[in-house]
């Protein structure tokens, strides 16, 4: 149907064959639910409106594949960019700057009953997002996004090592901005990919308003909404170390939401987004469909 947003096409509907193509014909008796000869069936989506927040170190090309992918199921597809970020050089913004906007998108092209996707630190922008228009949502899906508890910011999910290194690099930007170091970015963000997928993933990087990293935000109302949840946990994704109950994005965050509906999906967390698209948009669906 539509894929929407500022800097890309639509791209209209897919010519692409479907990808299940049964070659066999099975020795045993079908039960009524087998439907693997009917491959009509296995195309059909439930259509959905995506609207899709990407995260720290990043701009709306972080989803232009996944996007894709699920346009061609026939959804609809919007990928906002918000202040800071993308073209935009001013990095002196807020957090309730960043949420206002998705929800002012939102409003201005009047979508209601969205699936509101987020990655990564844009899980902290959709909880705000969720408080500004809730009547507007249908659910809210998590990809191994930040879900910060009430009176919580995103720099207290990391151990604190990590946040005192962060810190430094705020203070040697002179400009309140957080770049890191293709070192760091390589073996966290792109822990799975080949050393020139992690180089053309970091080529895109521009460096991340400070700020809004260490806002405490008030979250109750958020923890009052009955809006539908889900969350997909990316299995090999090391941006948040492993090993400590105290962090981590499953169980640790991901149990913040009460009662949600929960999937897995191996992959990193920059590498695996851009590189199988087609993977990650399953997911998404997965996570969206009633």
């Amino acid at each position: 149907m539509t894929y929407l947003n500022e800097h890309y096409p639509n791209y209209g509907p897919s010519s692409w064959p479907n990808p299940y193509q049964p070659t066999y014909t099975p020795s045993y008796p079908l039960s009524p639910w087998y439907q693997d000869e009917d491959s009509s069936y296995r195309a059909k989506e439930q259509p959905l409106t995506f609207v899709l927040v990407h995260g720290a170190w990043a701009d709306t090309s972080f989803w232009a594949g996944i996007a894709s992918e699920l346009s061609k199921k026939g959804h609809t597809v919007y990928v906002p960019e918000f202040p800071g970020h993308g073209a935009d050089p001013n990095k002196n913004v807020t957090h309730a700057m960043m949420s206002k906007s998705i929800a002012d998108f939102i409003i201005s092209h009047n979508l209601h009953n969205v699936v509101l996707v987020a990655h990564s630190f844009g899980g902290t922008l959709i909880q705000k997002v969720a408080e500004l228009v809730p009547d507007r949502l249908k659910r809210l899906v998590f990809l191994n996004a930040f879900v910060l508890k009430d009176g919580g910011m995103a720099a207290d999910e990391f151990p604190p090592q990590a946040t005192e290194q962060f810190k430094q690099l705020v203070a040697s930007s002179k400009n309140n901005t957080l770049m890191l170091p293709f070192e760091l970015f390589r073996e966290t963000f792109t822990n799975l990919g080949t050393l020139e997928q992690a180089k053309r993933i970091y080529s895109k990087v521009s460096p991340e308003p400070a700020g809004p990293l260490f806002e405490k935000l008030d979250l109750k109302k958020f923890y009052s909404l009955p809006i539908p949840k889900s969350y997909i946990h990316i299995t090999e994704d090391n941006v948040i170390p492993f090993g400590d109950p105290n962090y981590g994005w499953h169980p640790h965050m991901s149990s913040r939401l009460g009662i949600f509906r929960f999937l897995q999906v191996h992959g990193d967390h920059m590498t695996t987004p851009q590189y199988e698209p087609k993977l990650i948009a399953a997911k998404i669906y997965e996570a969206s469909r009633d």
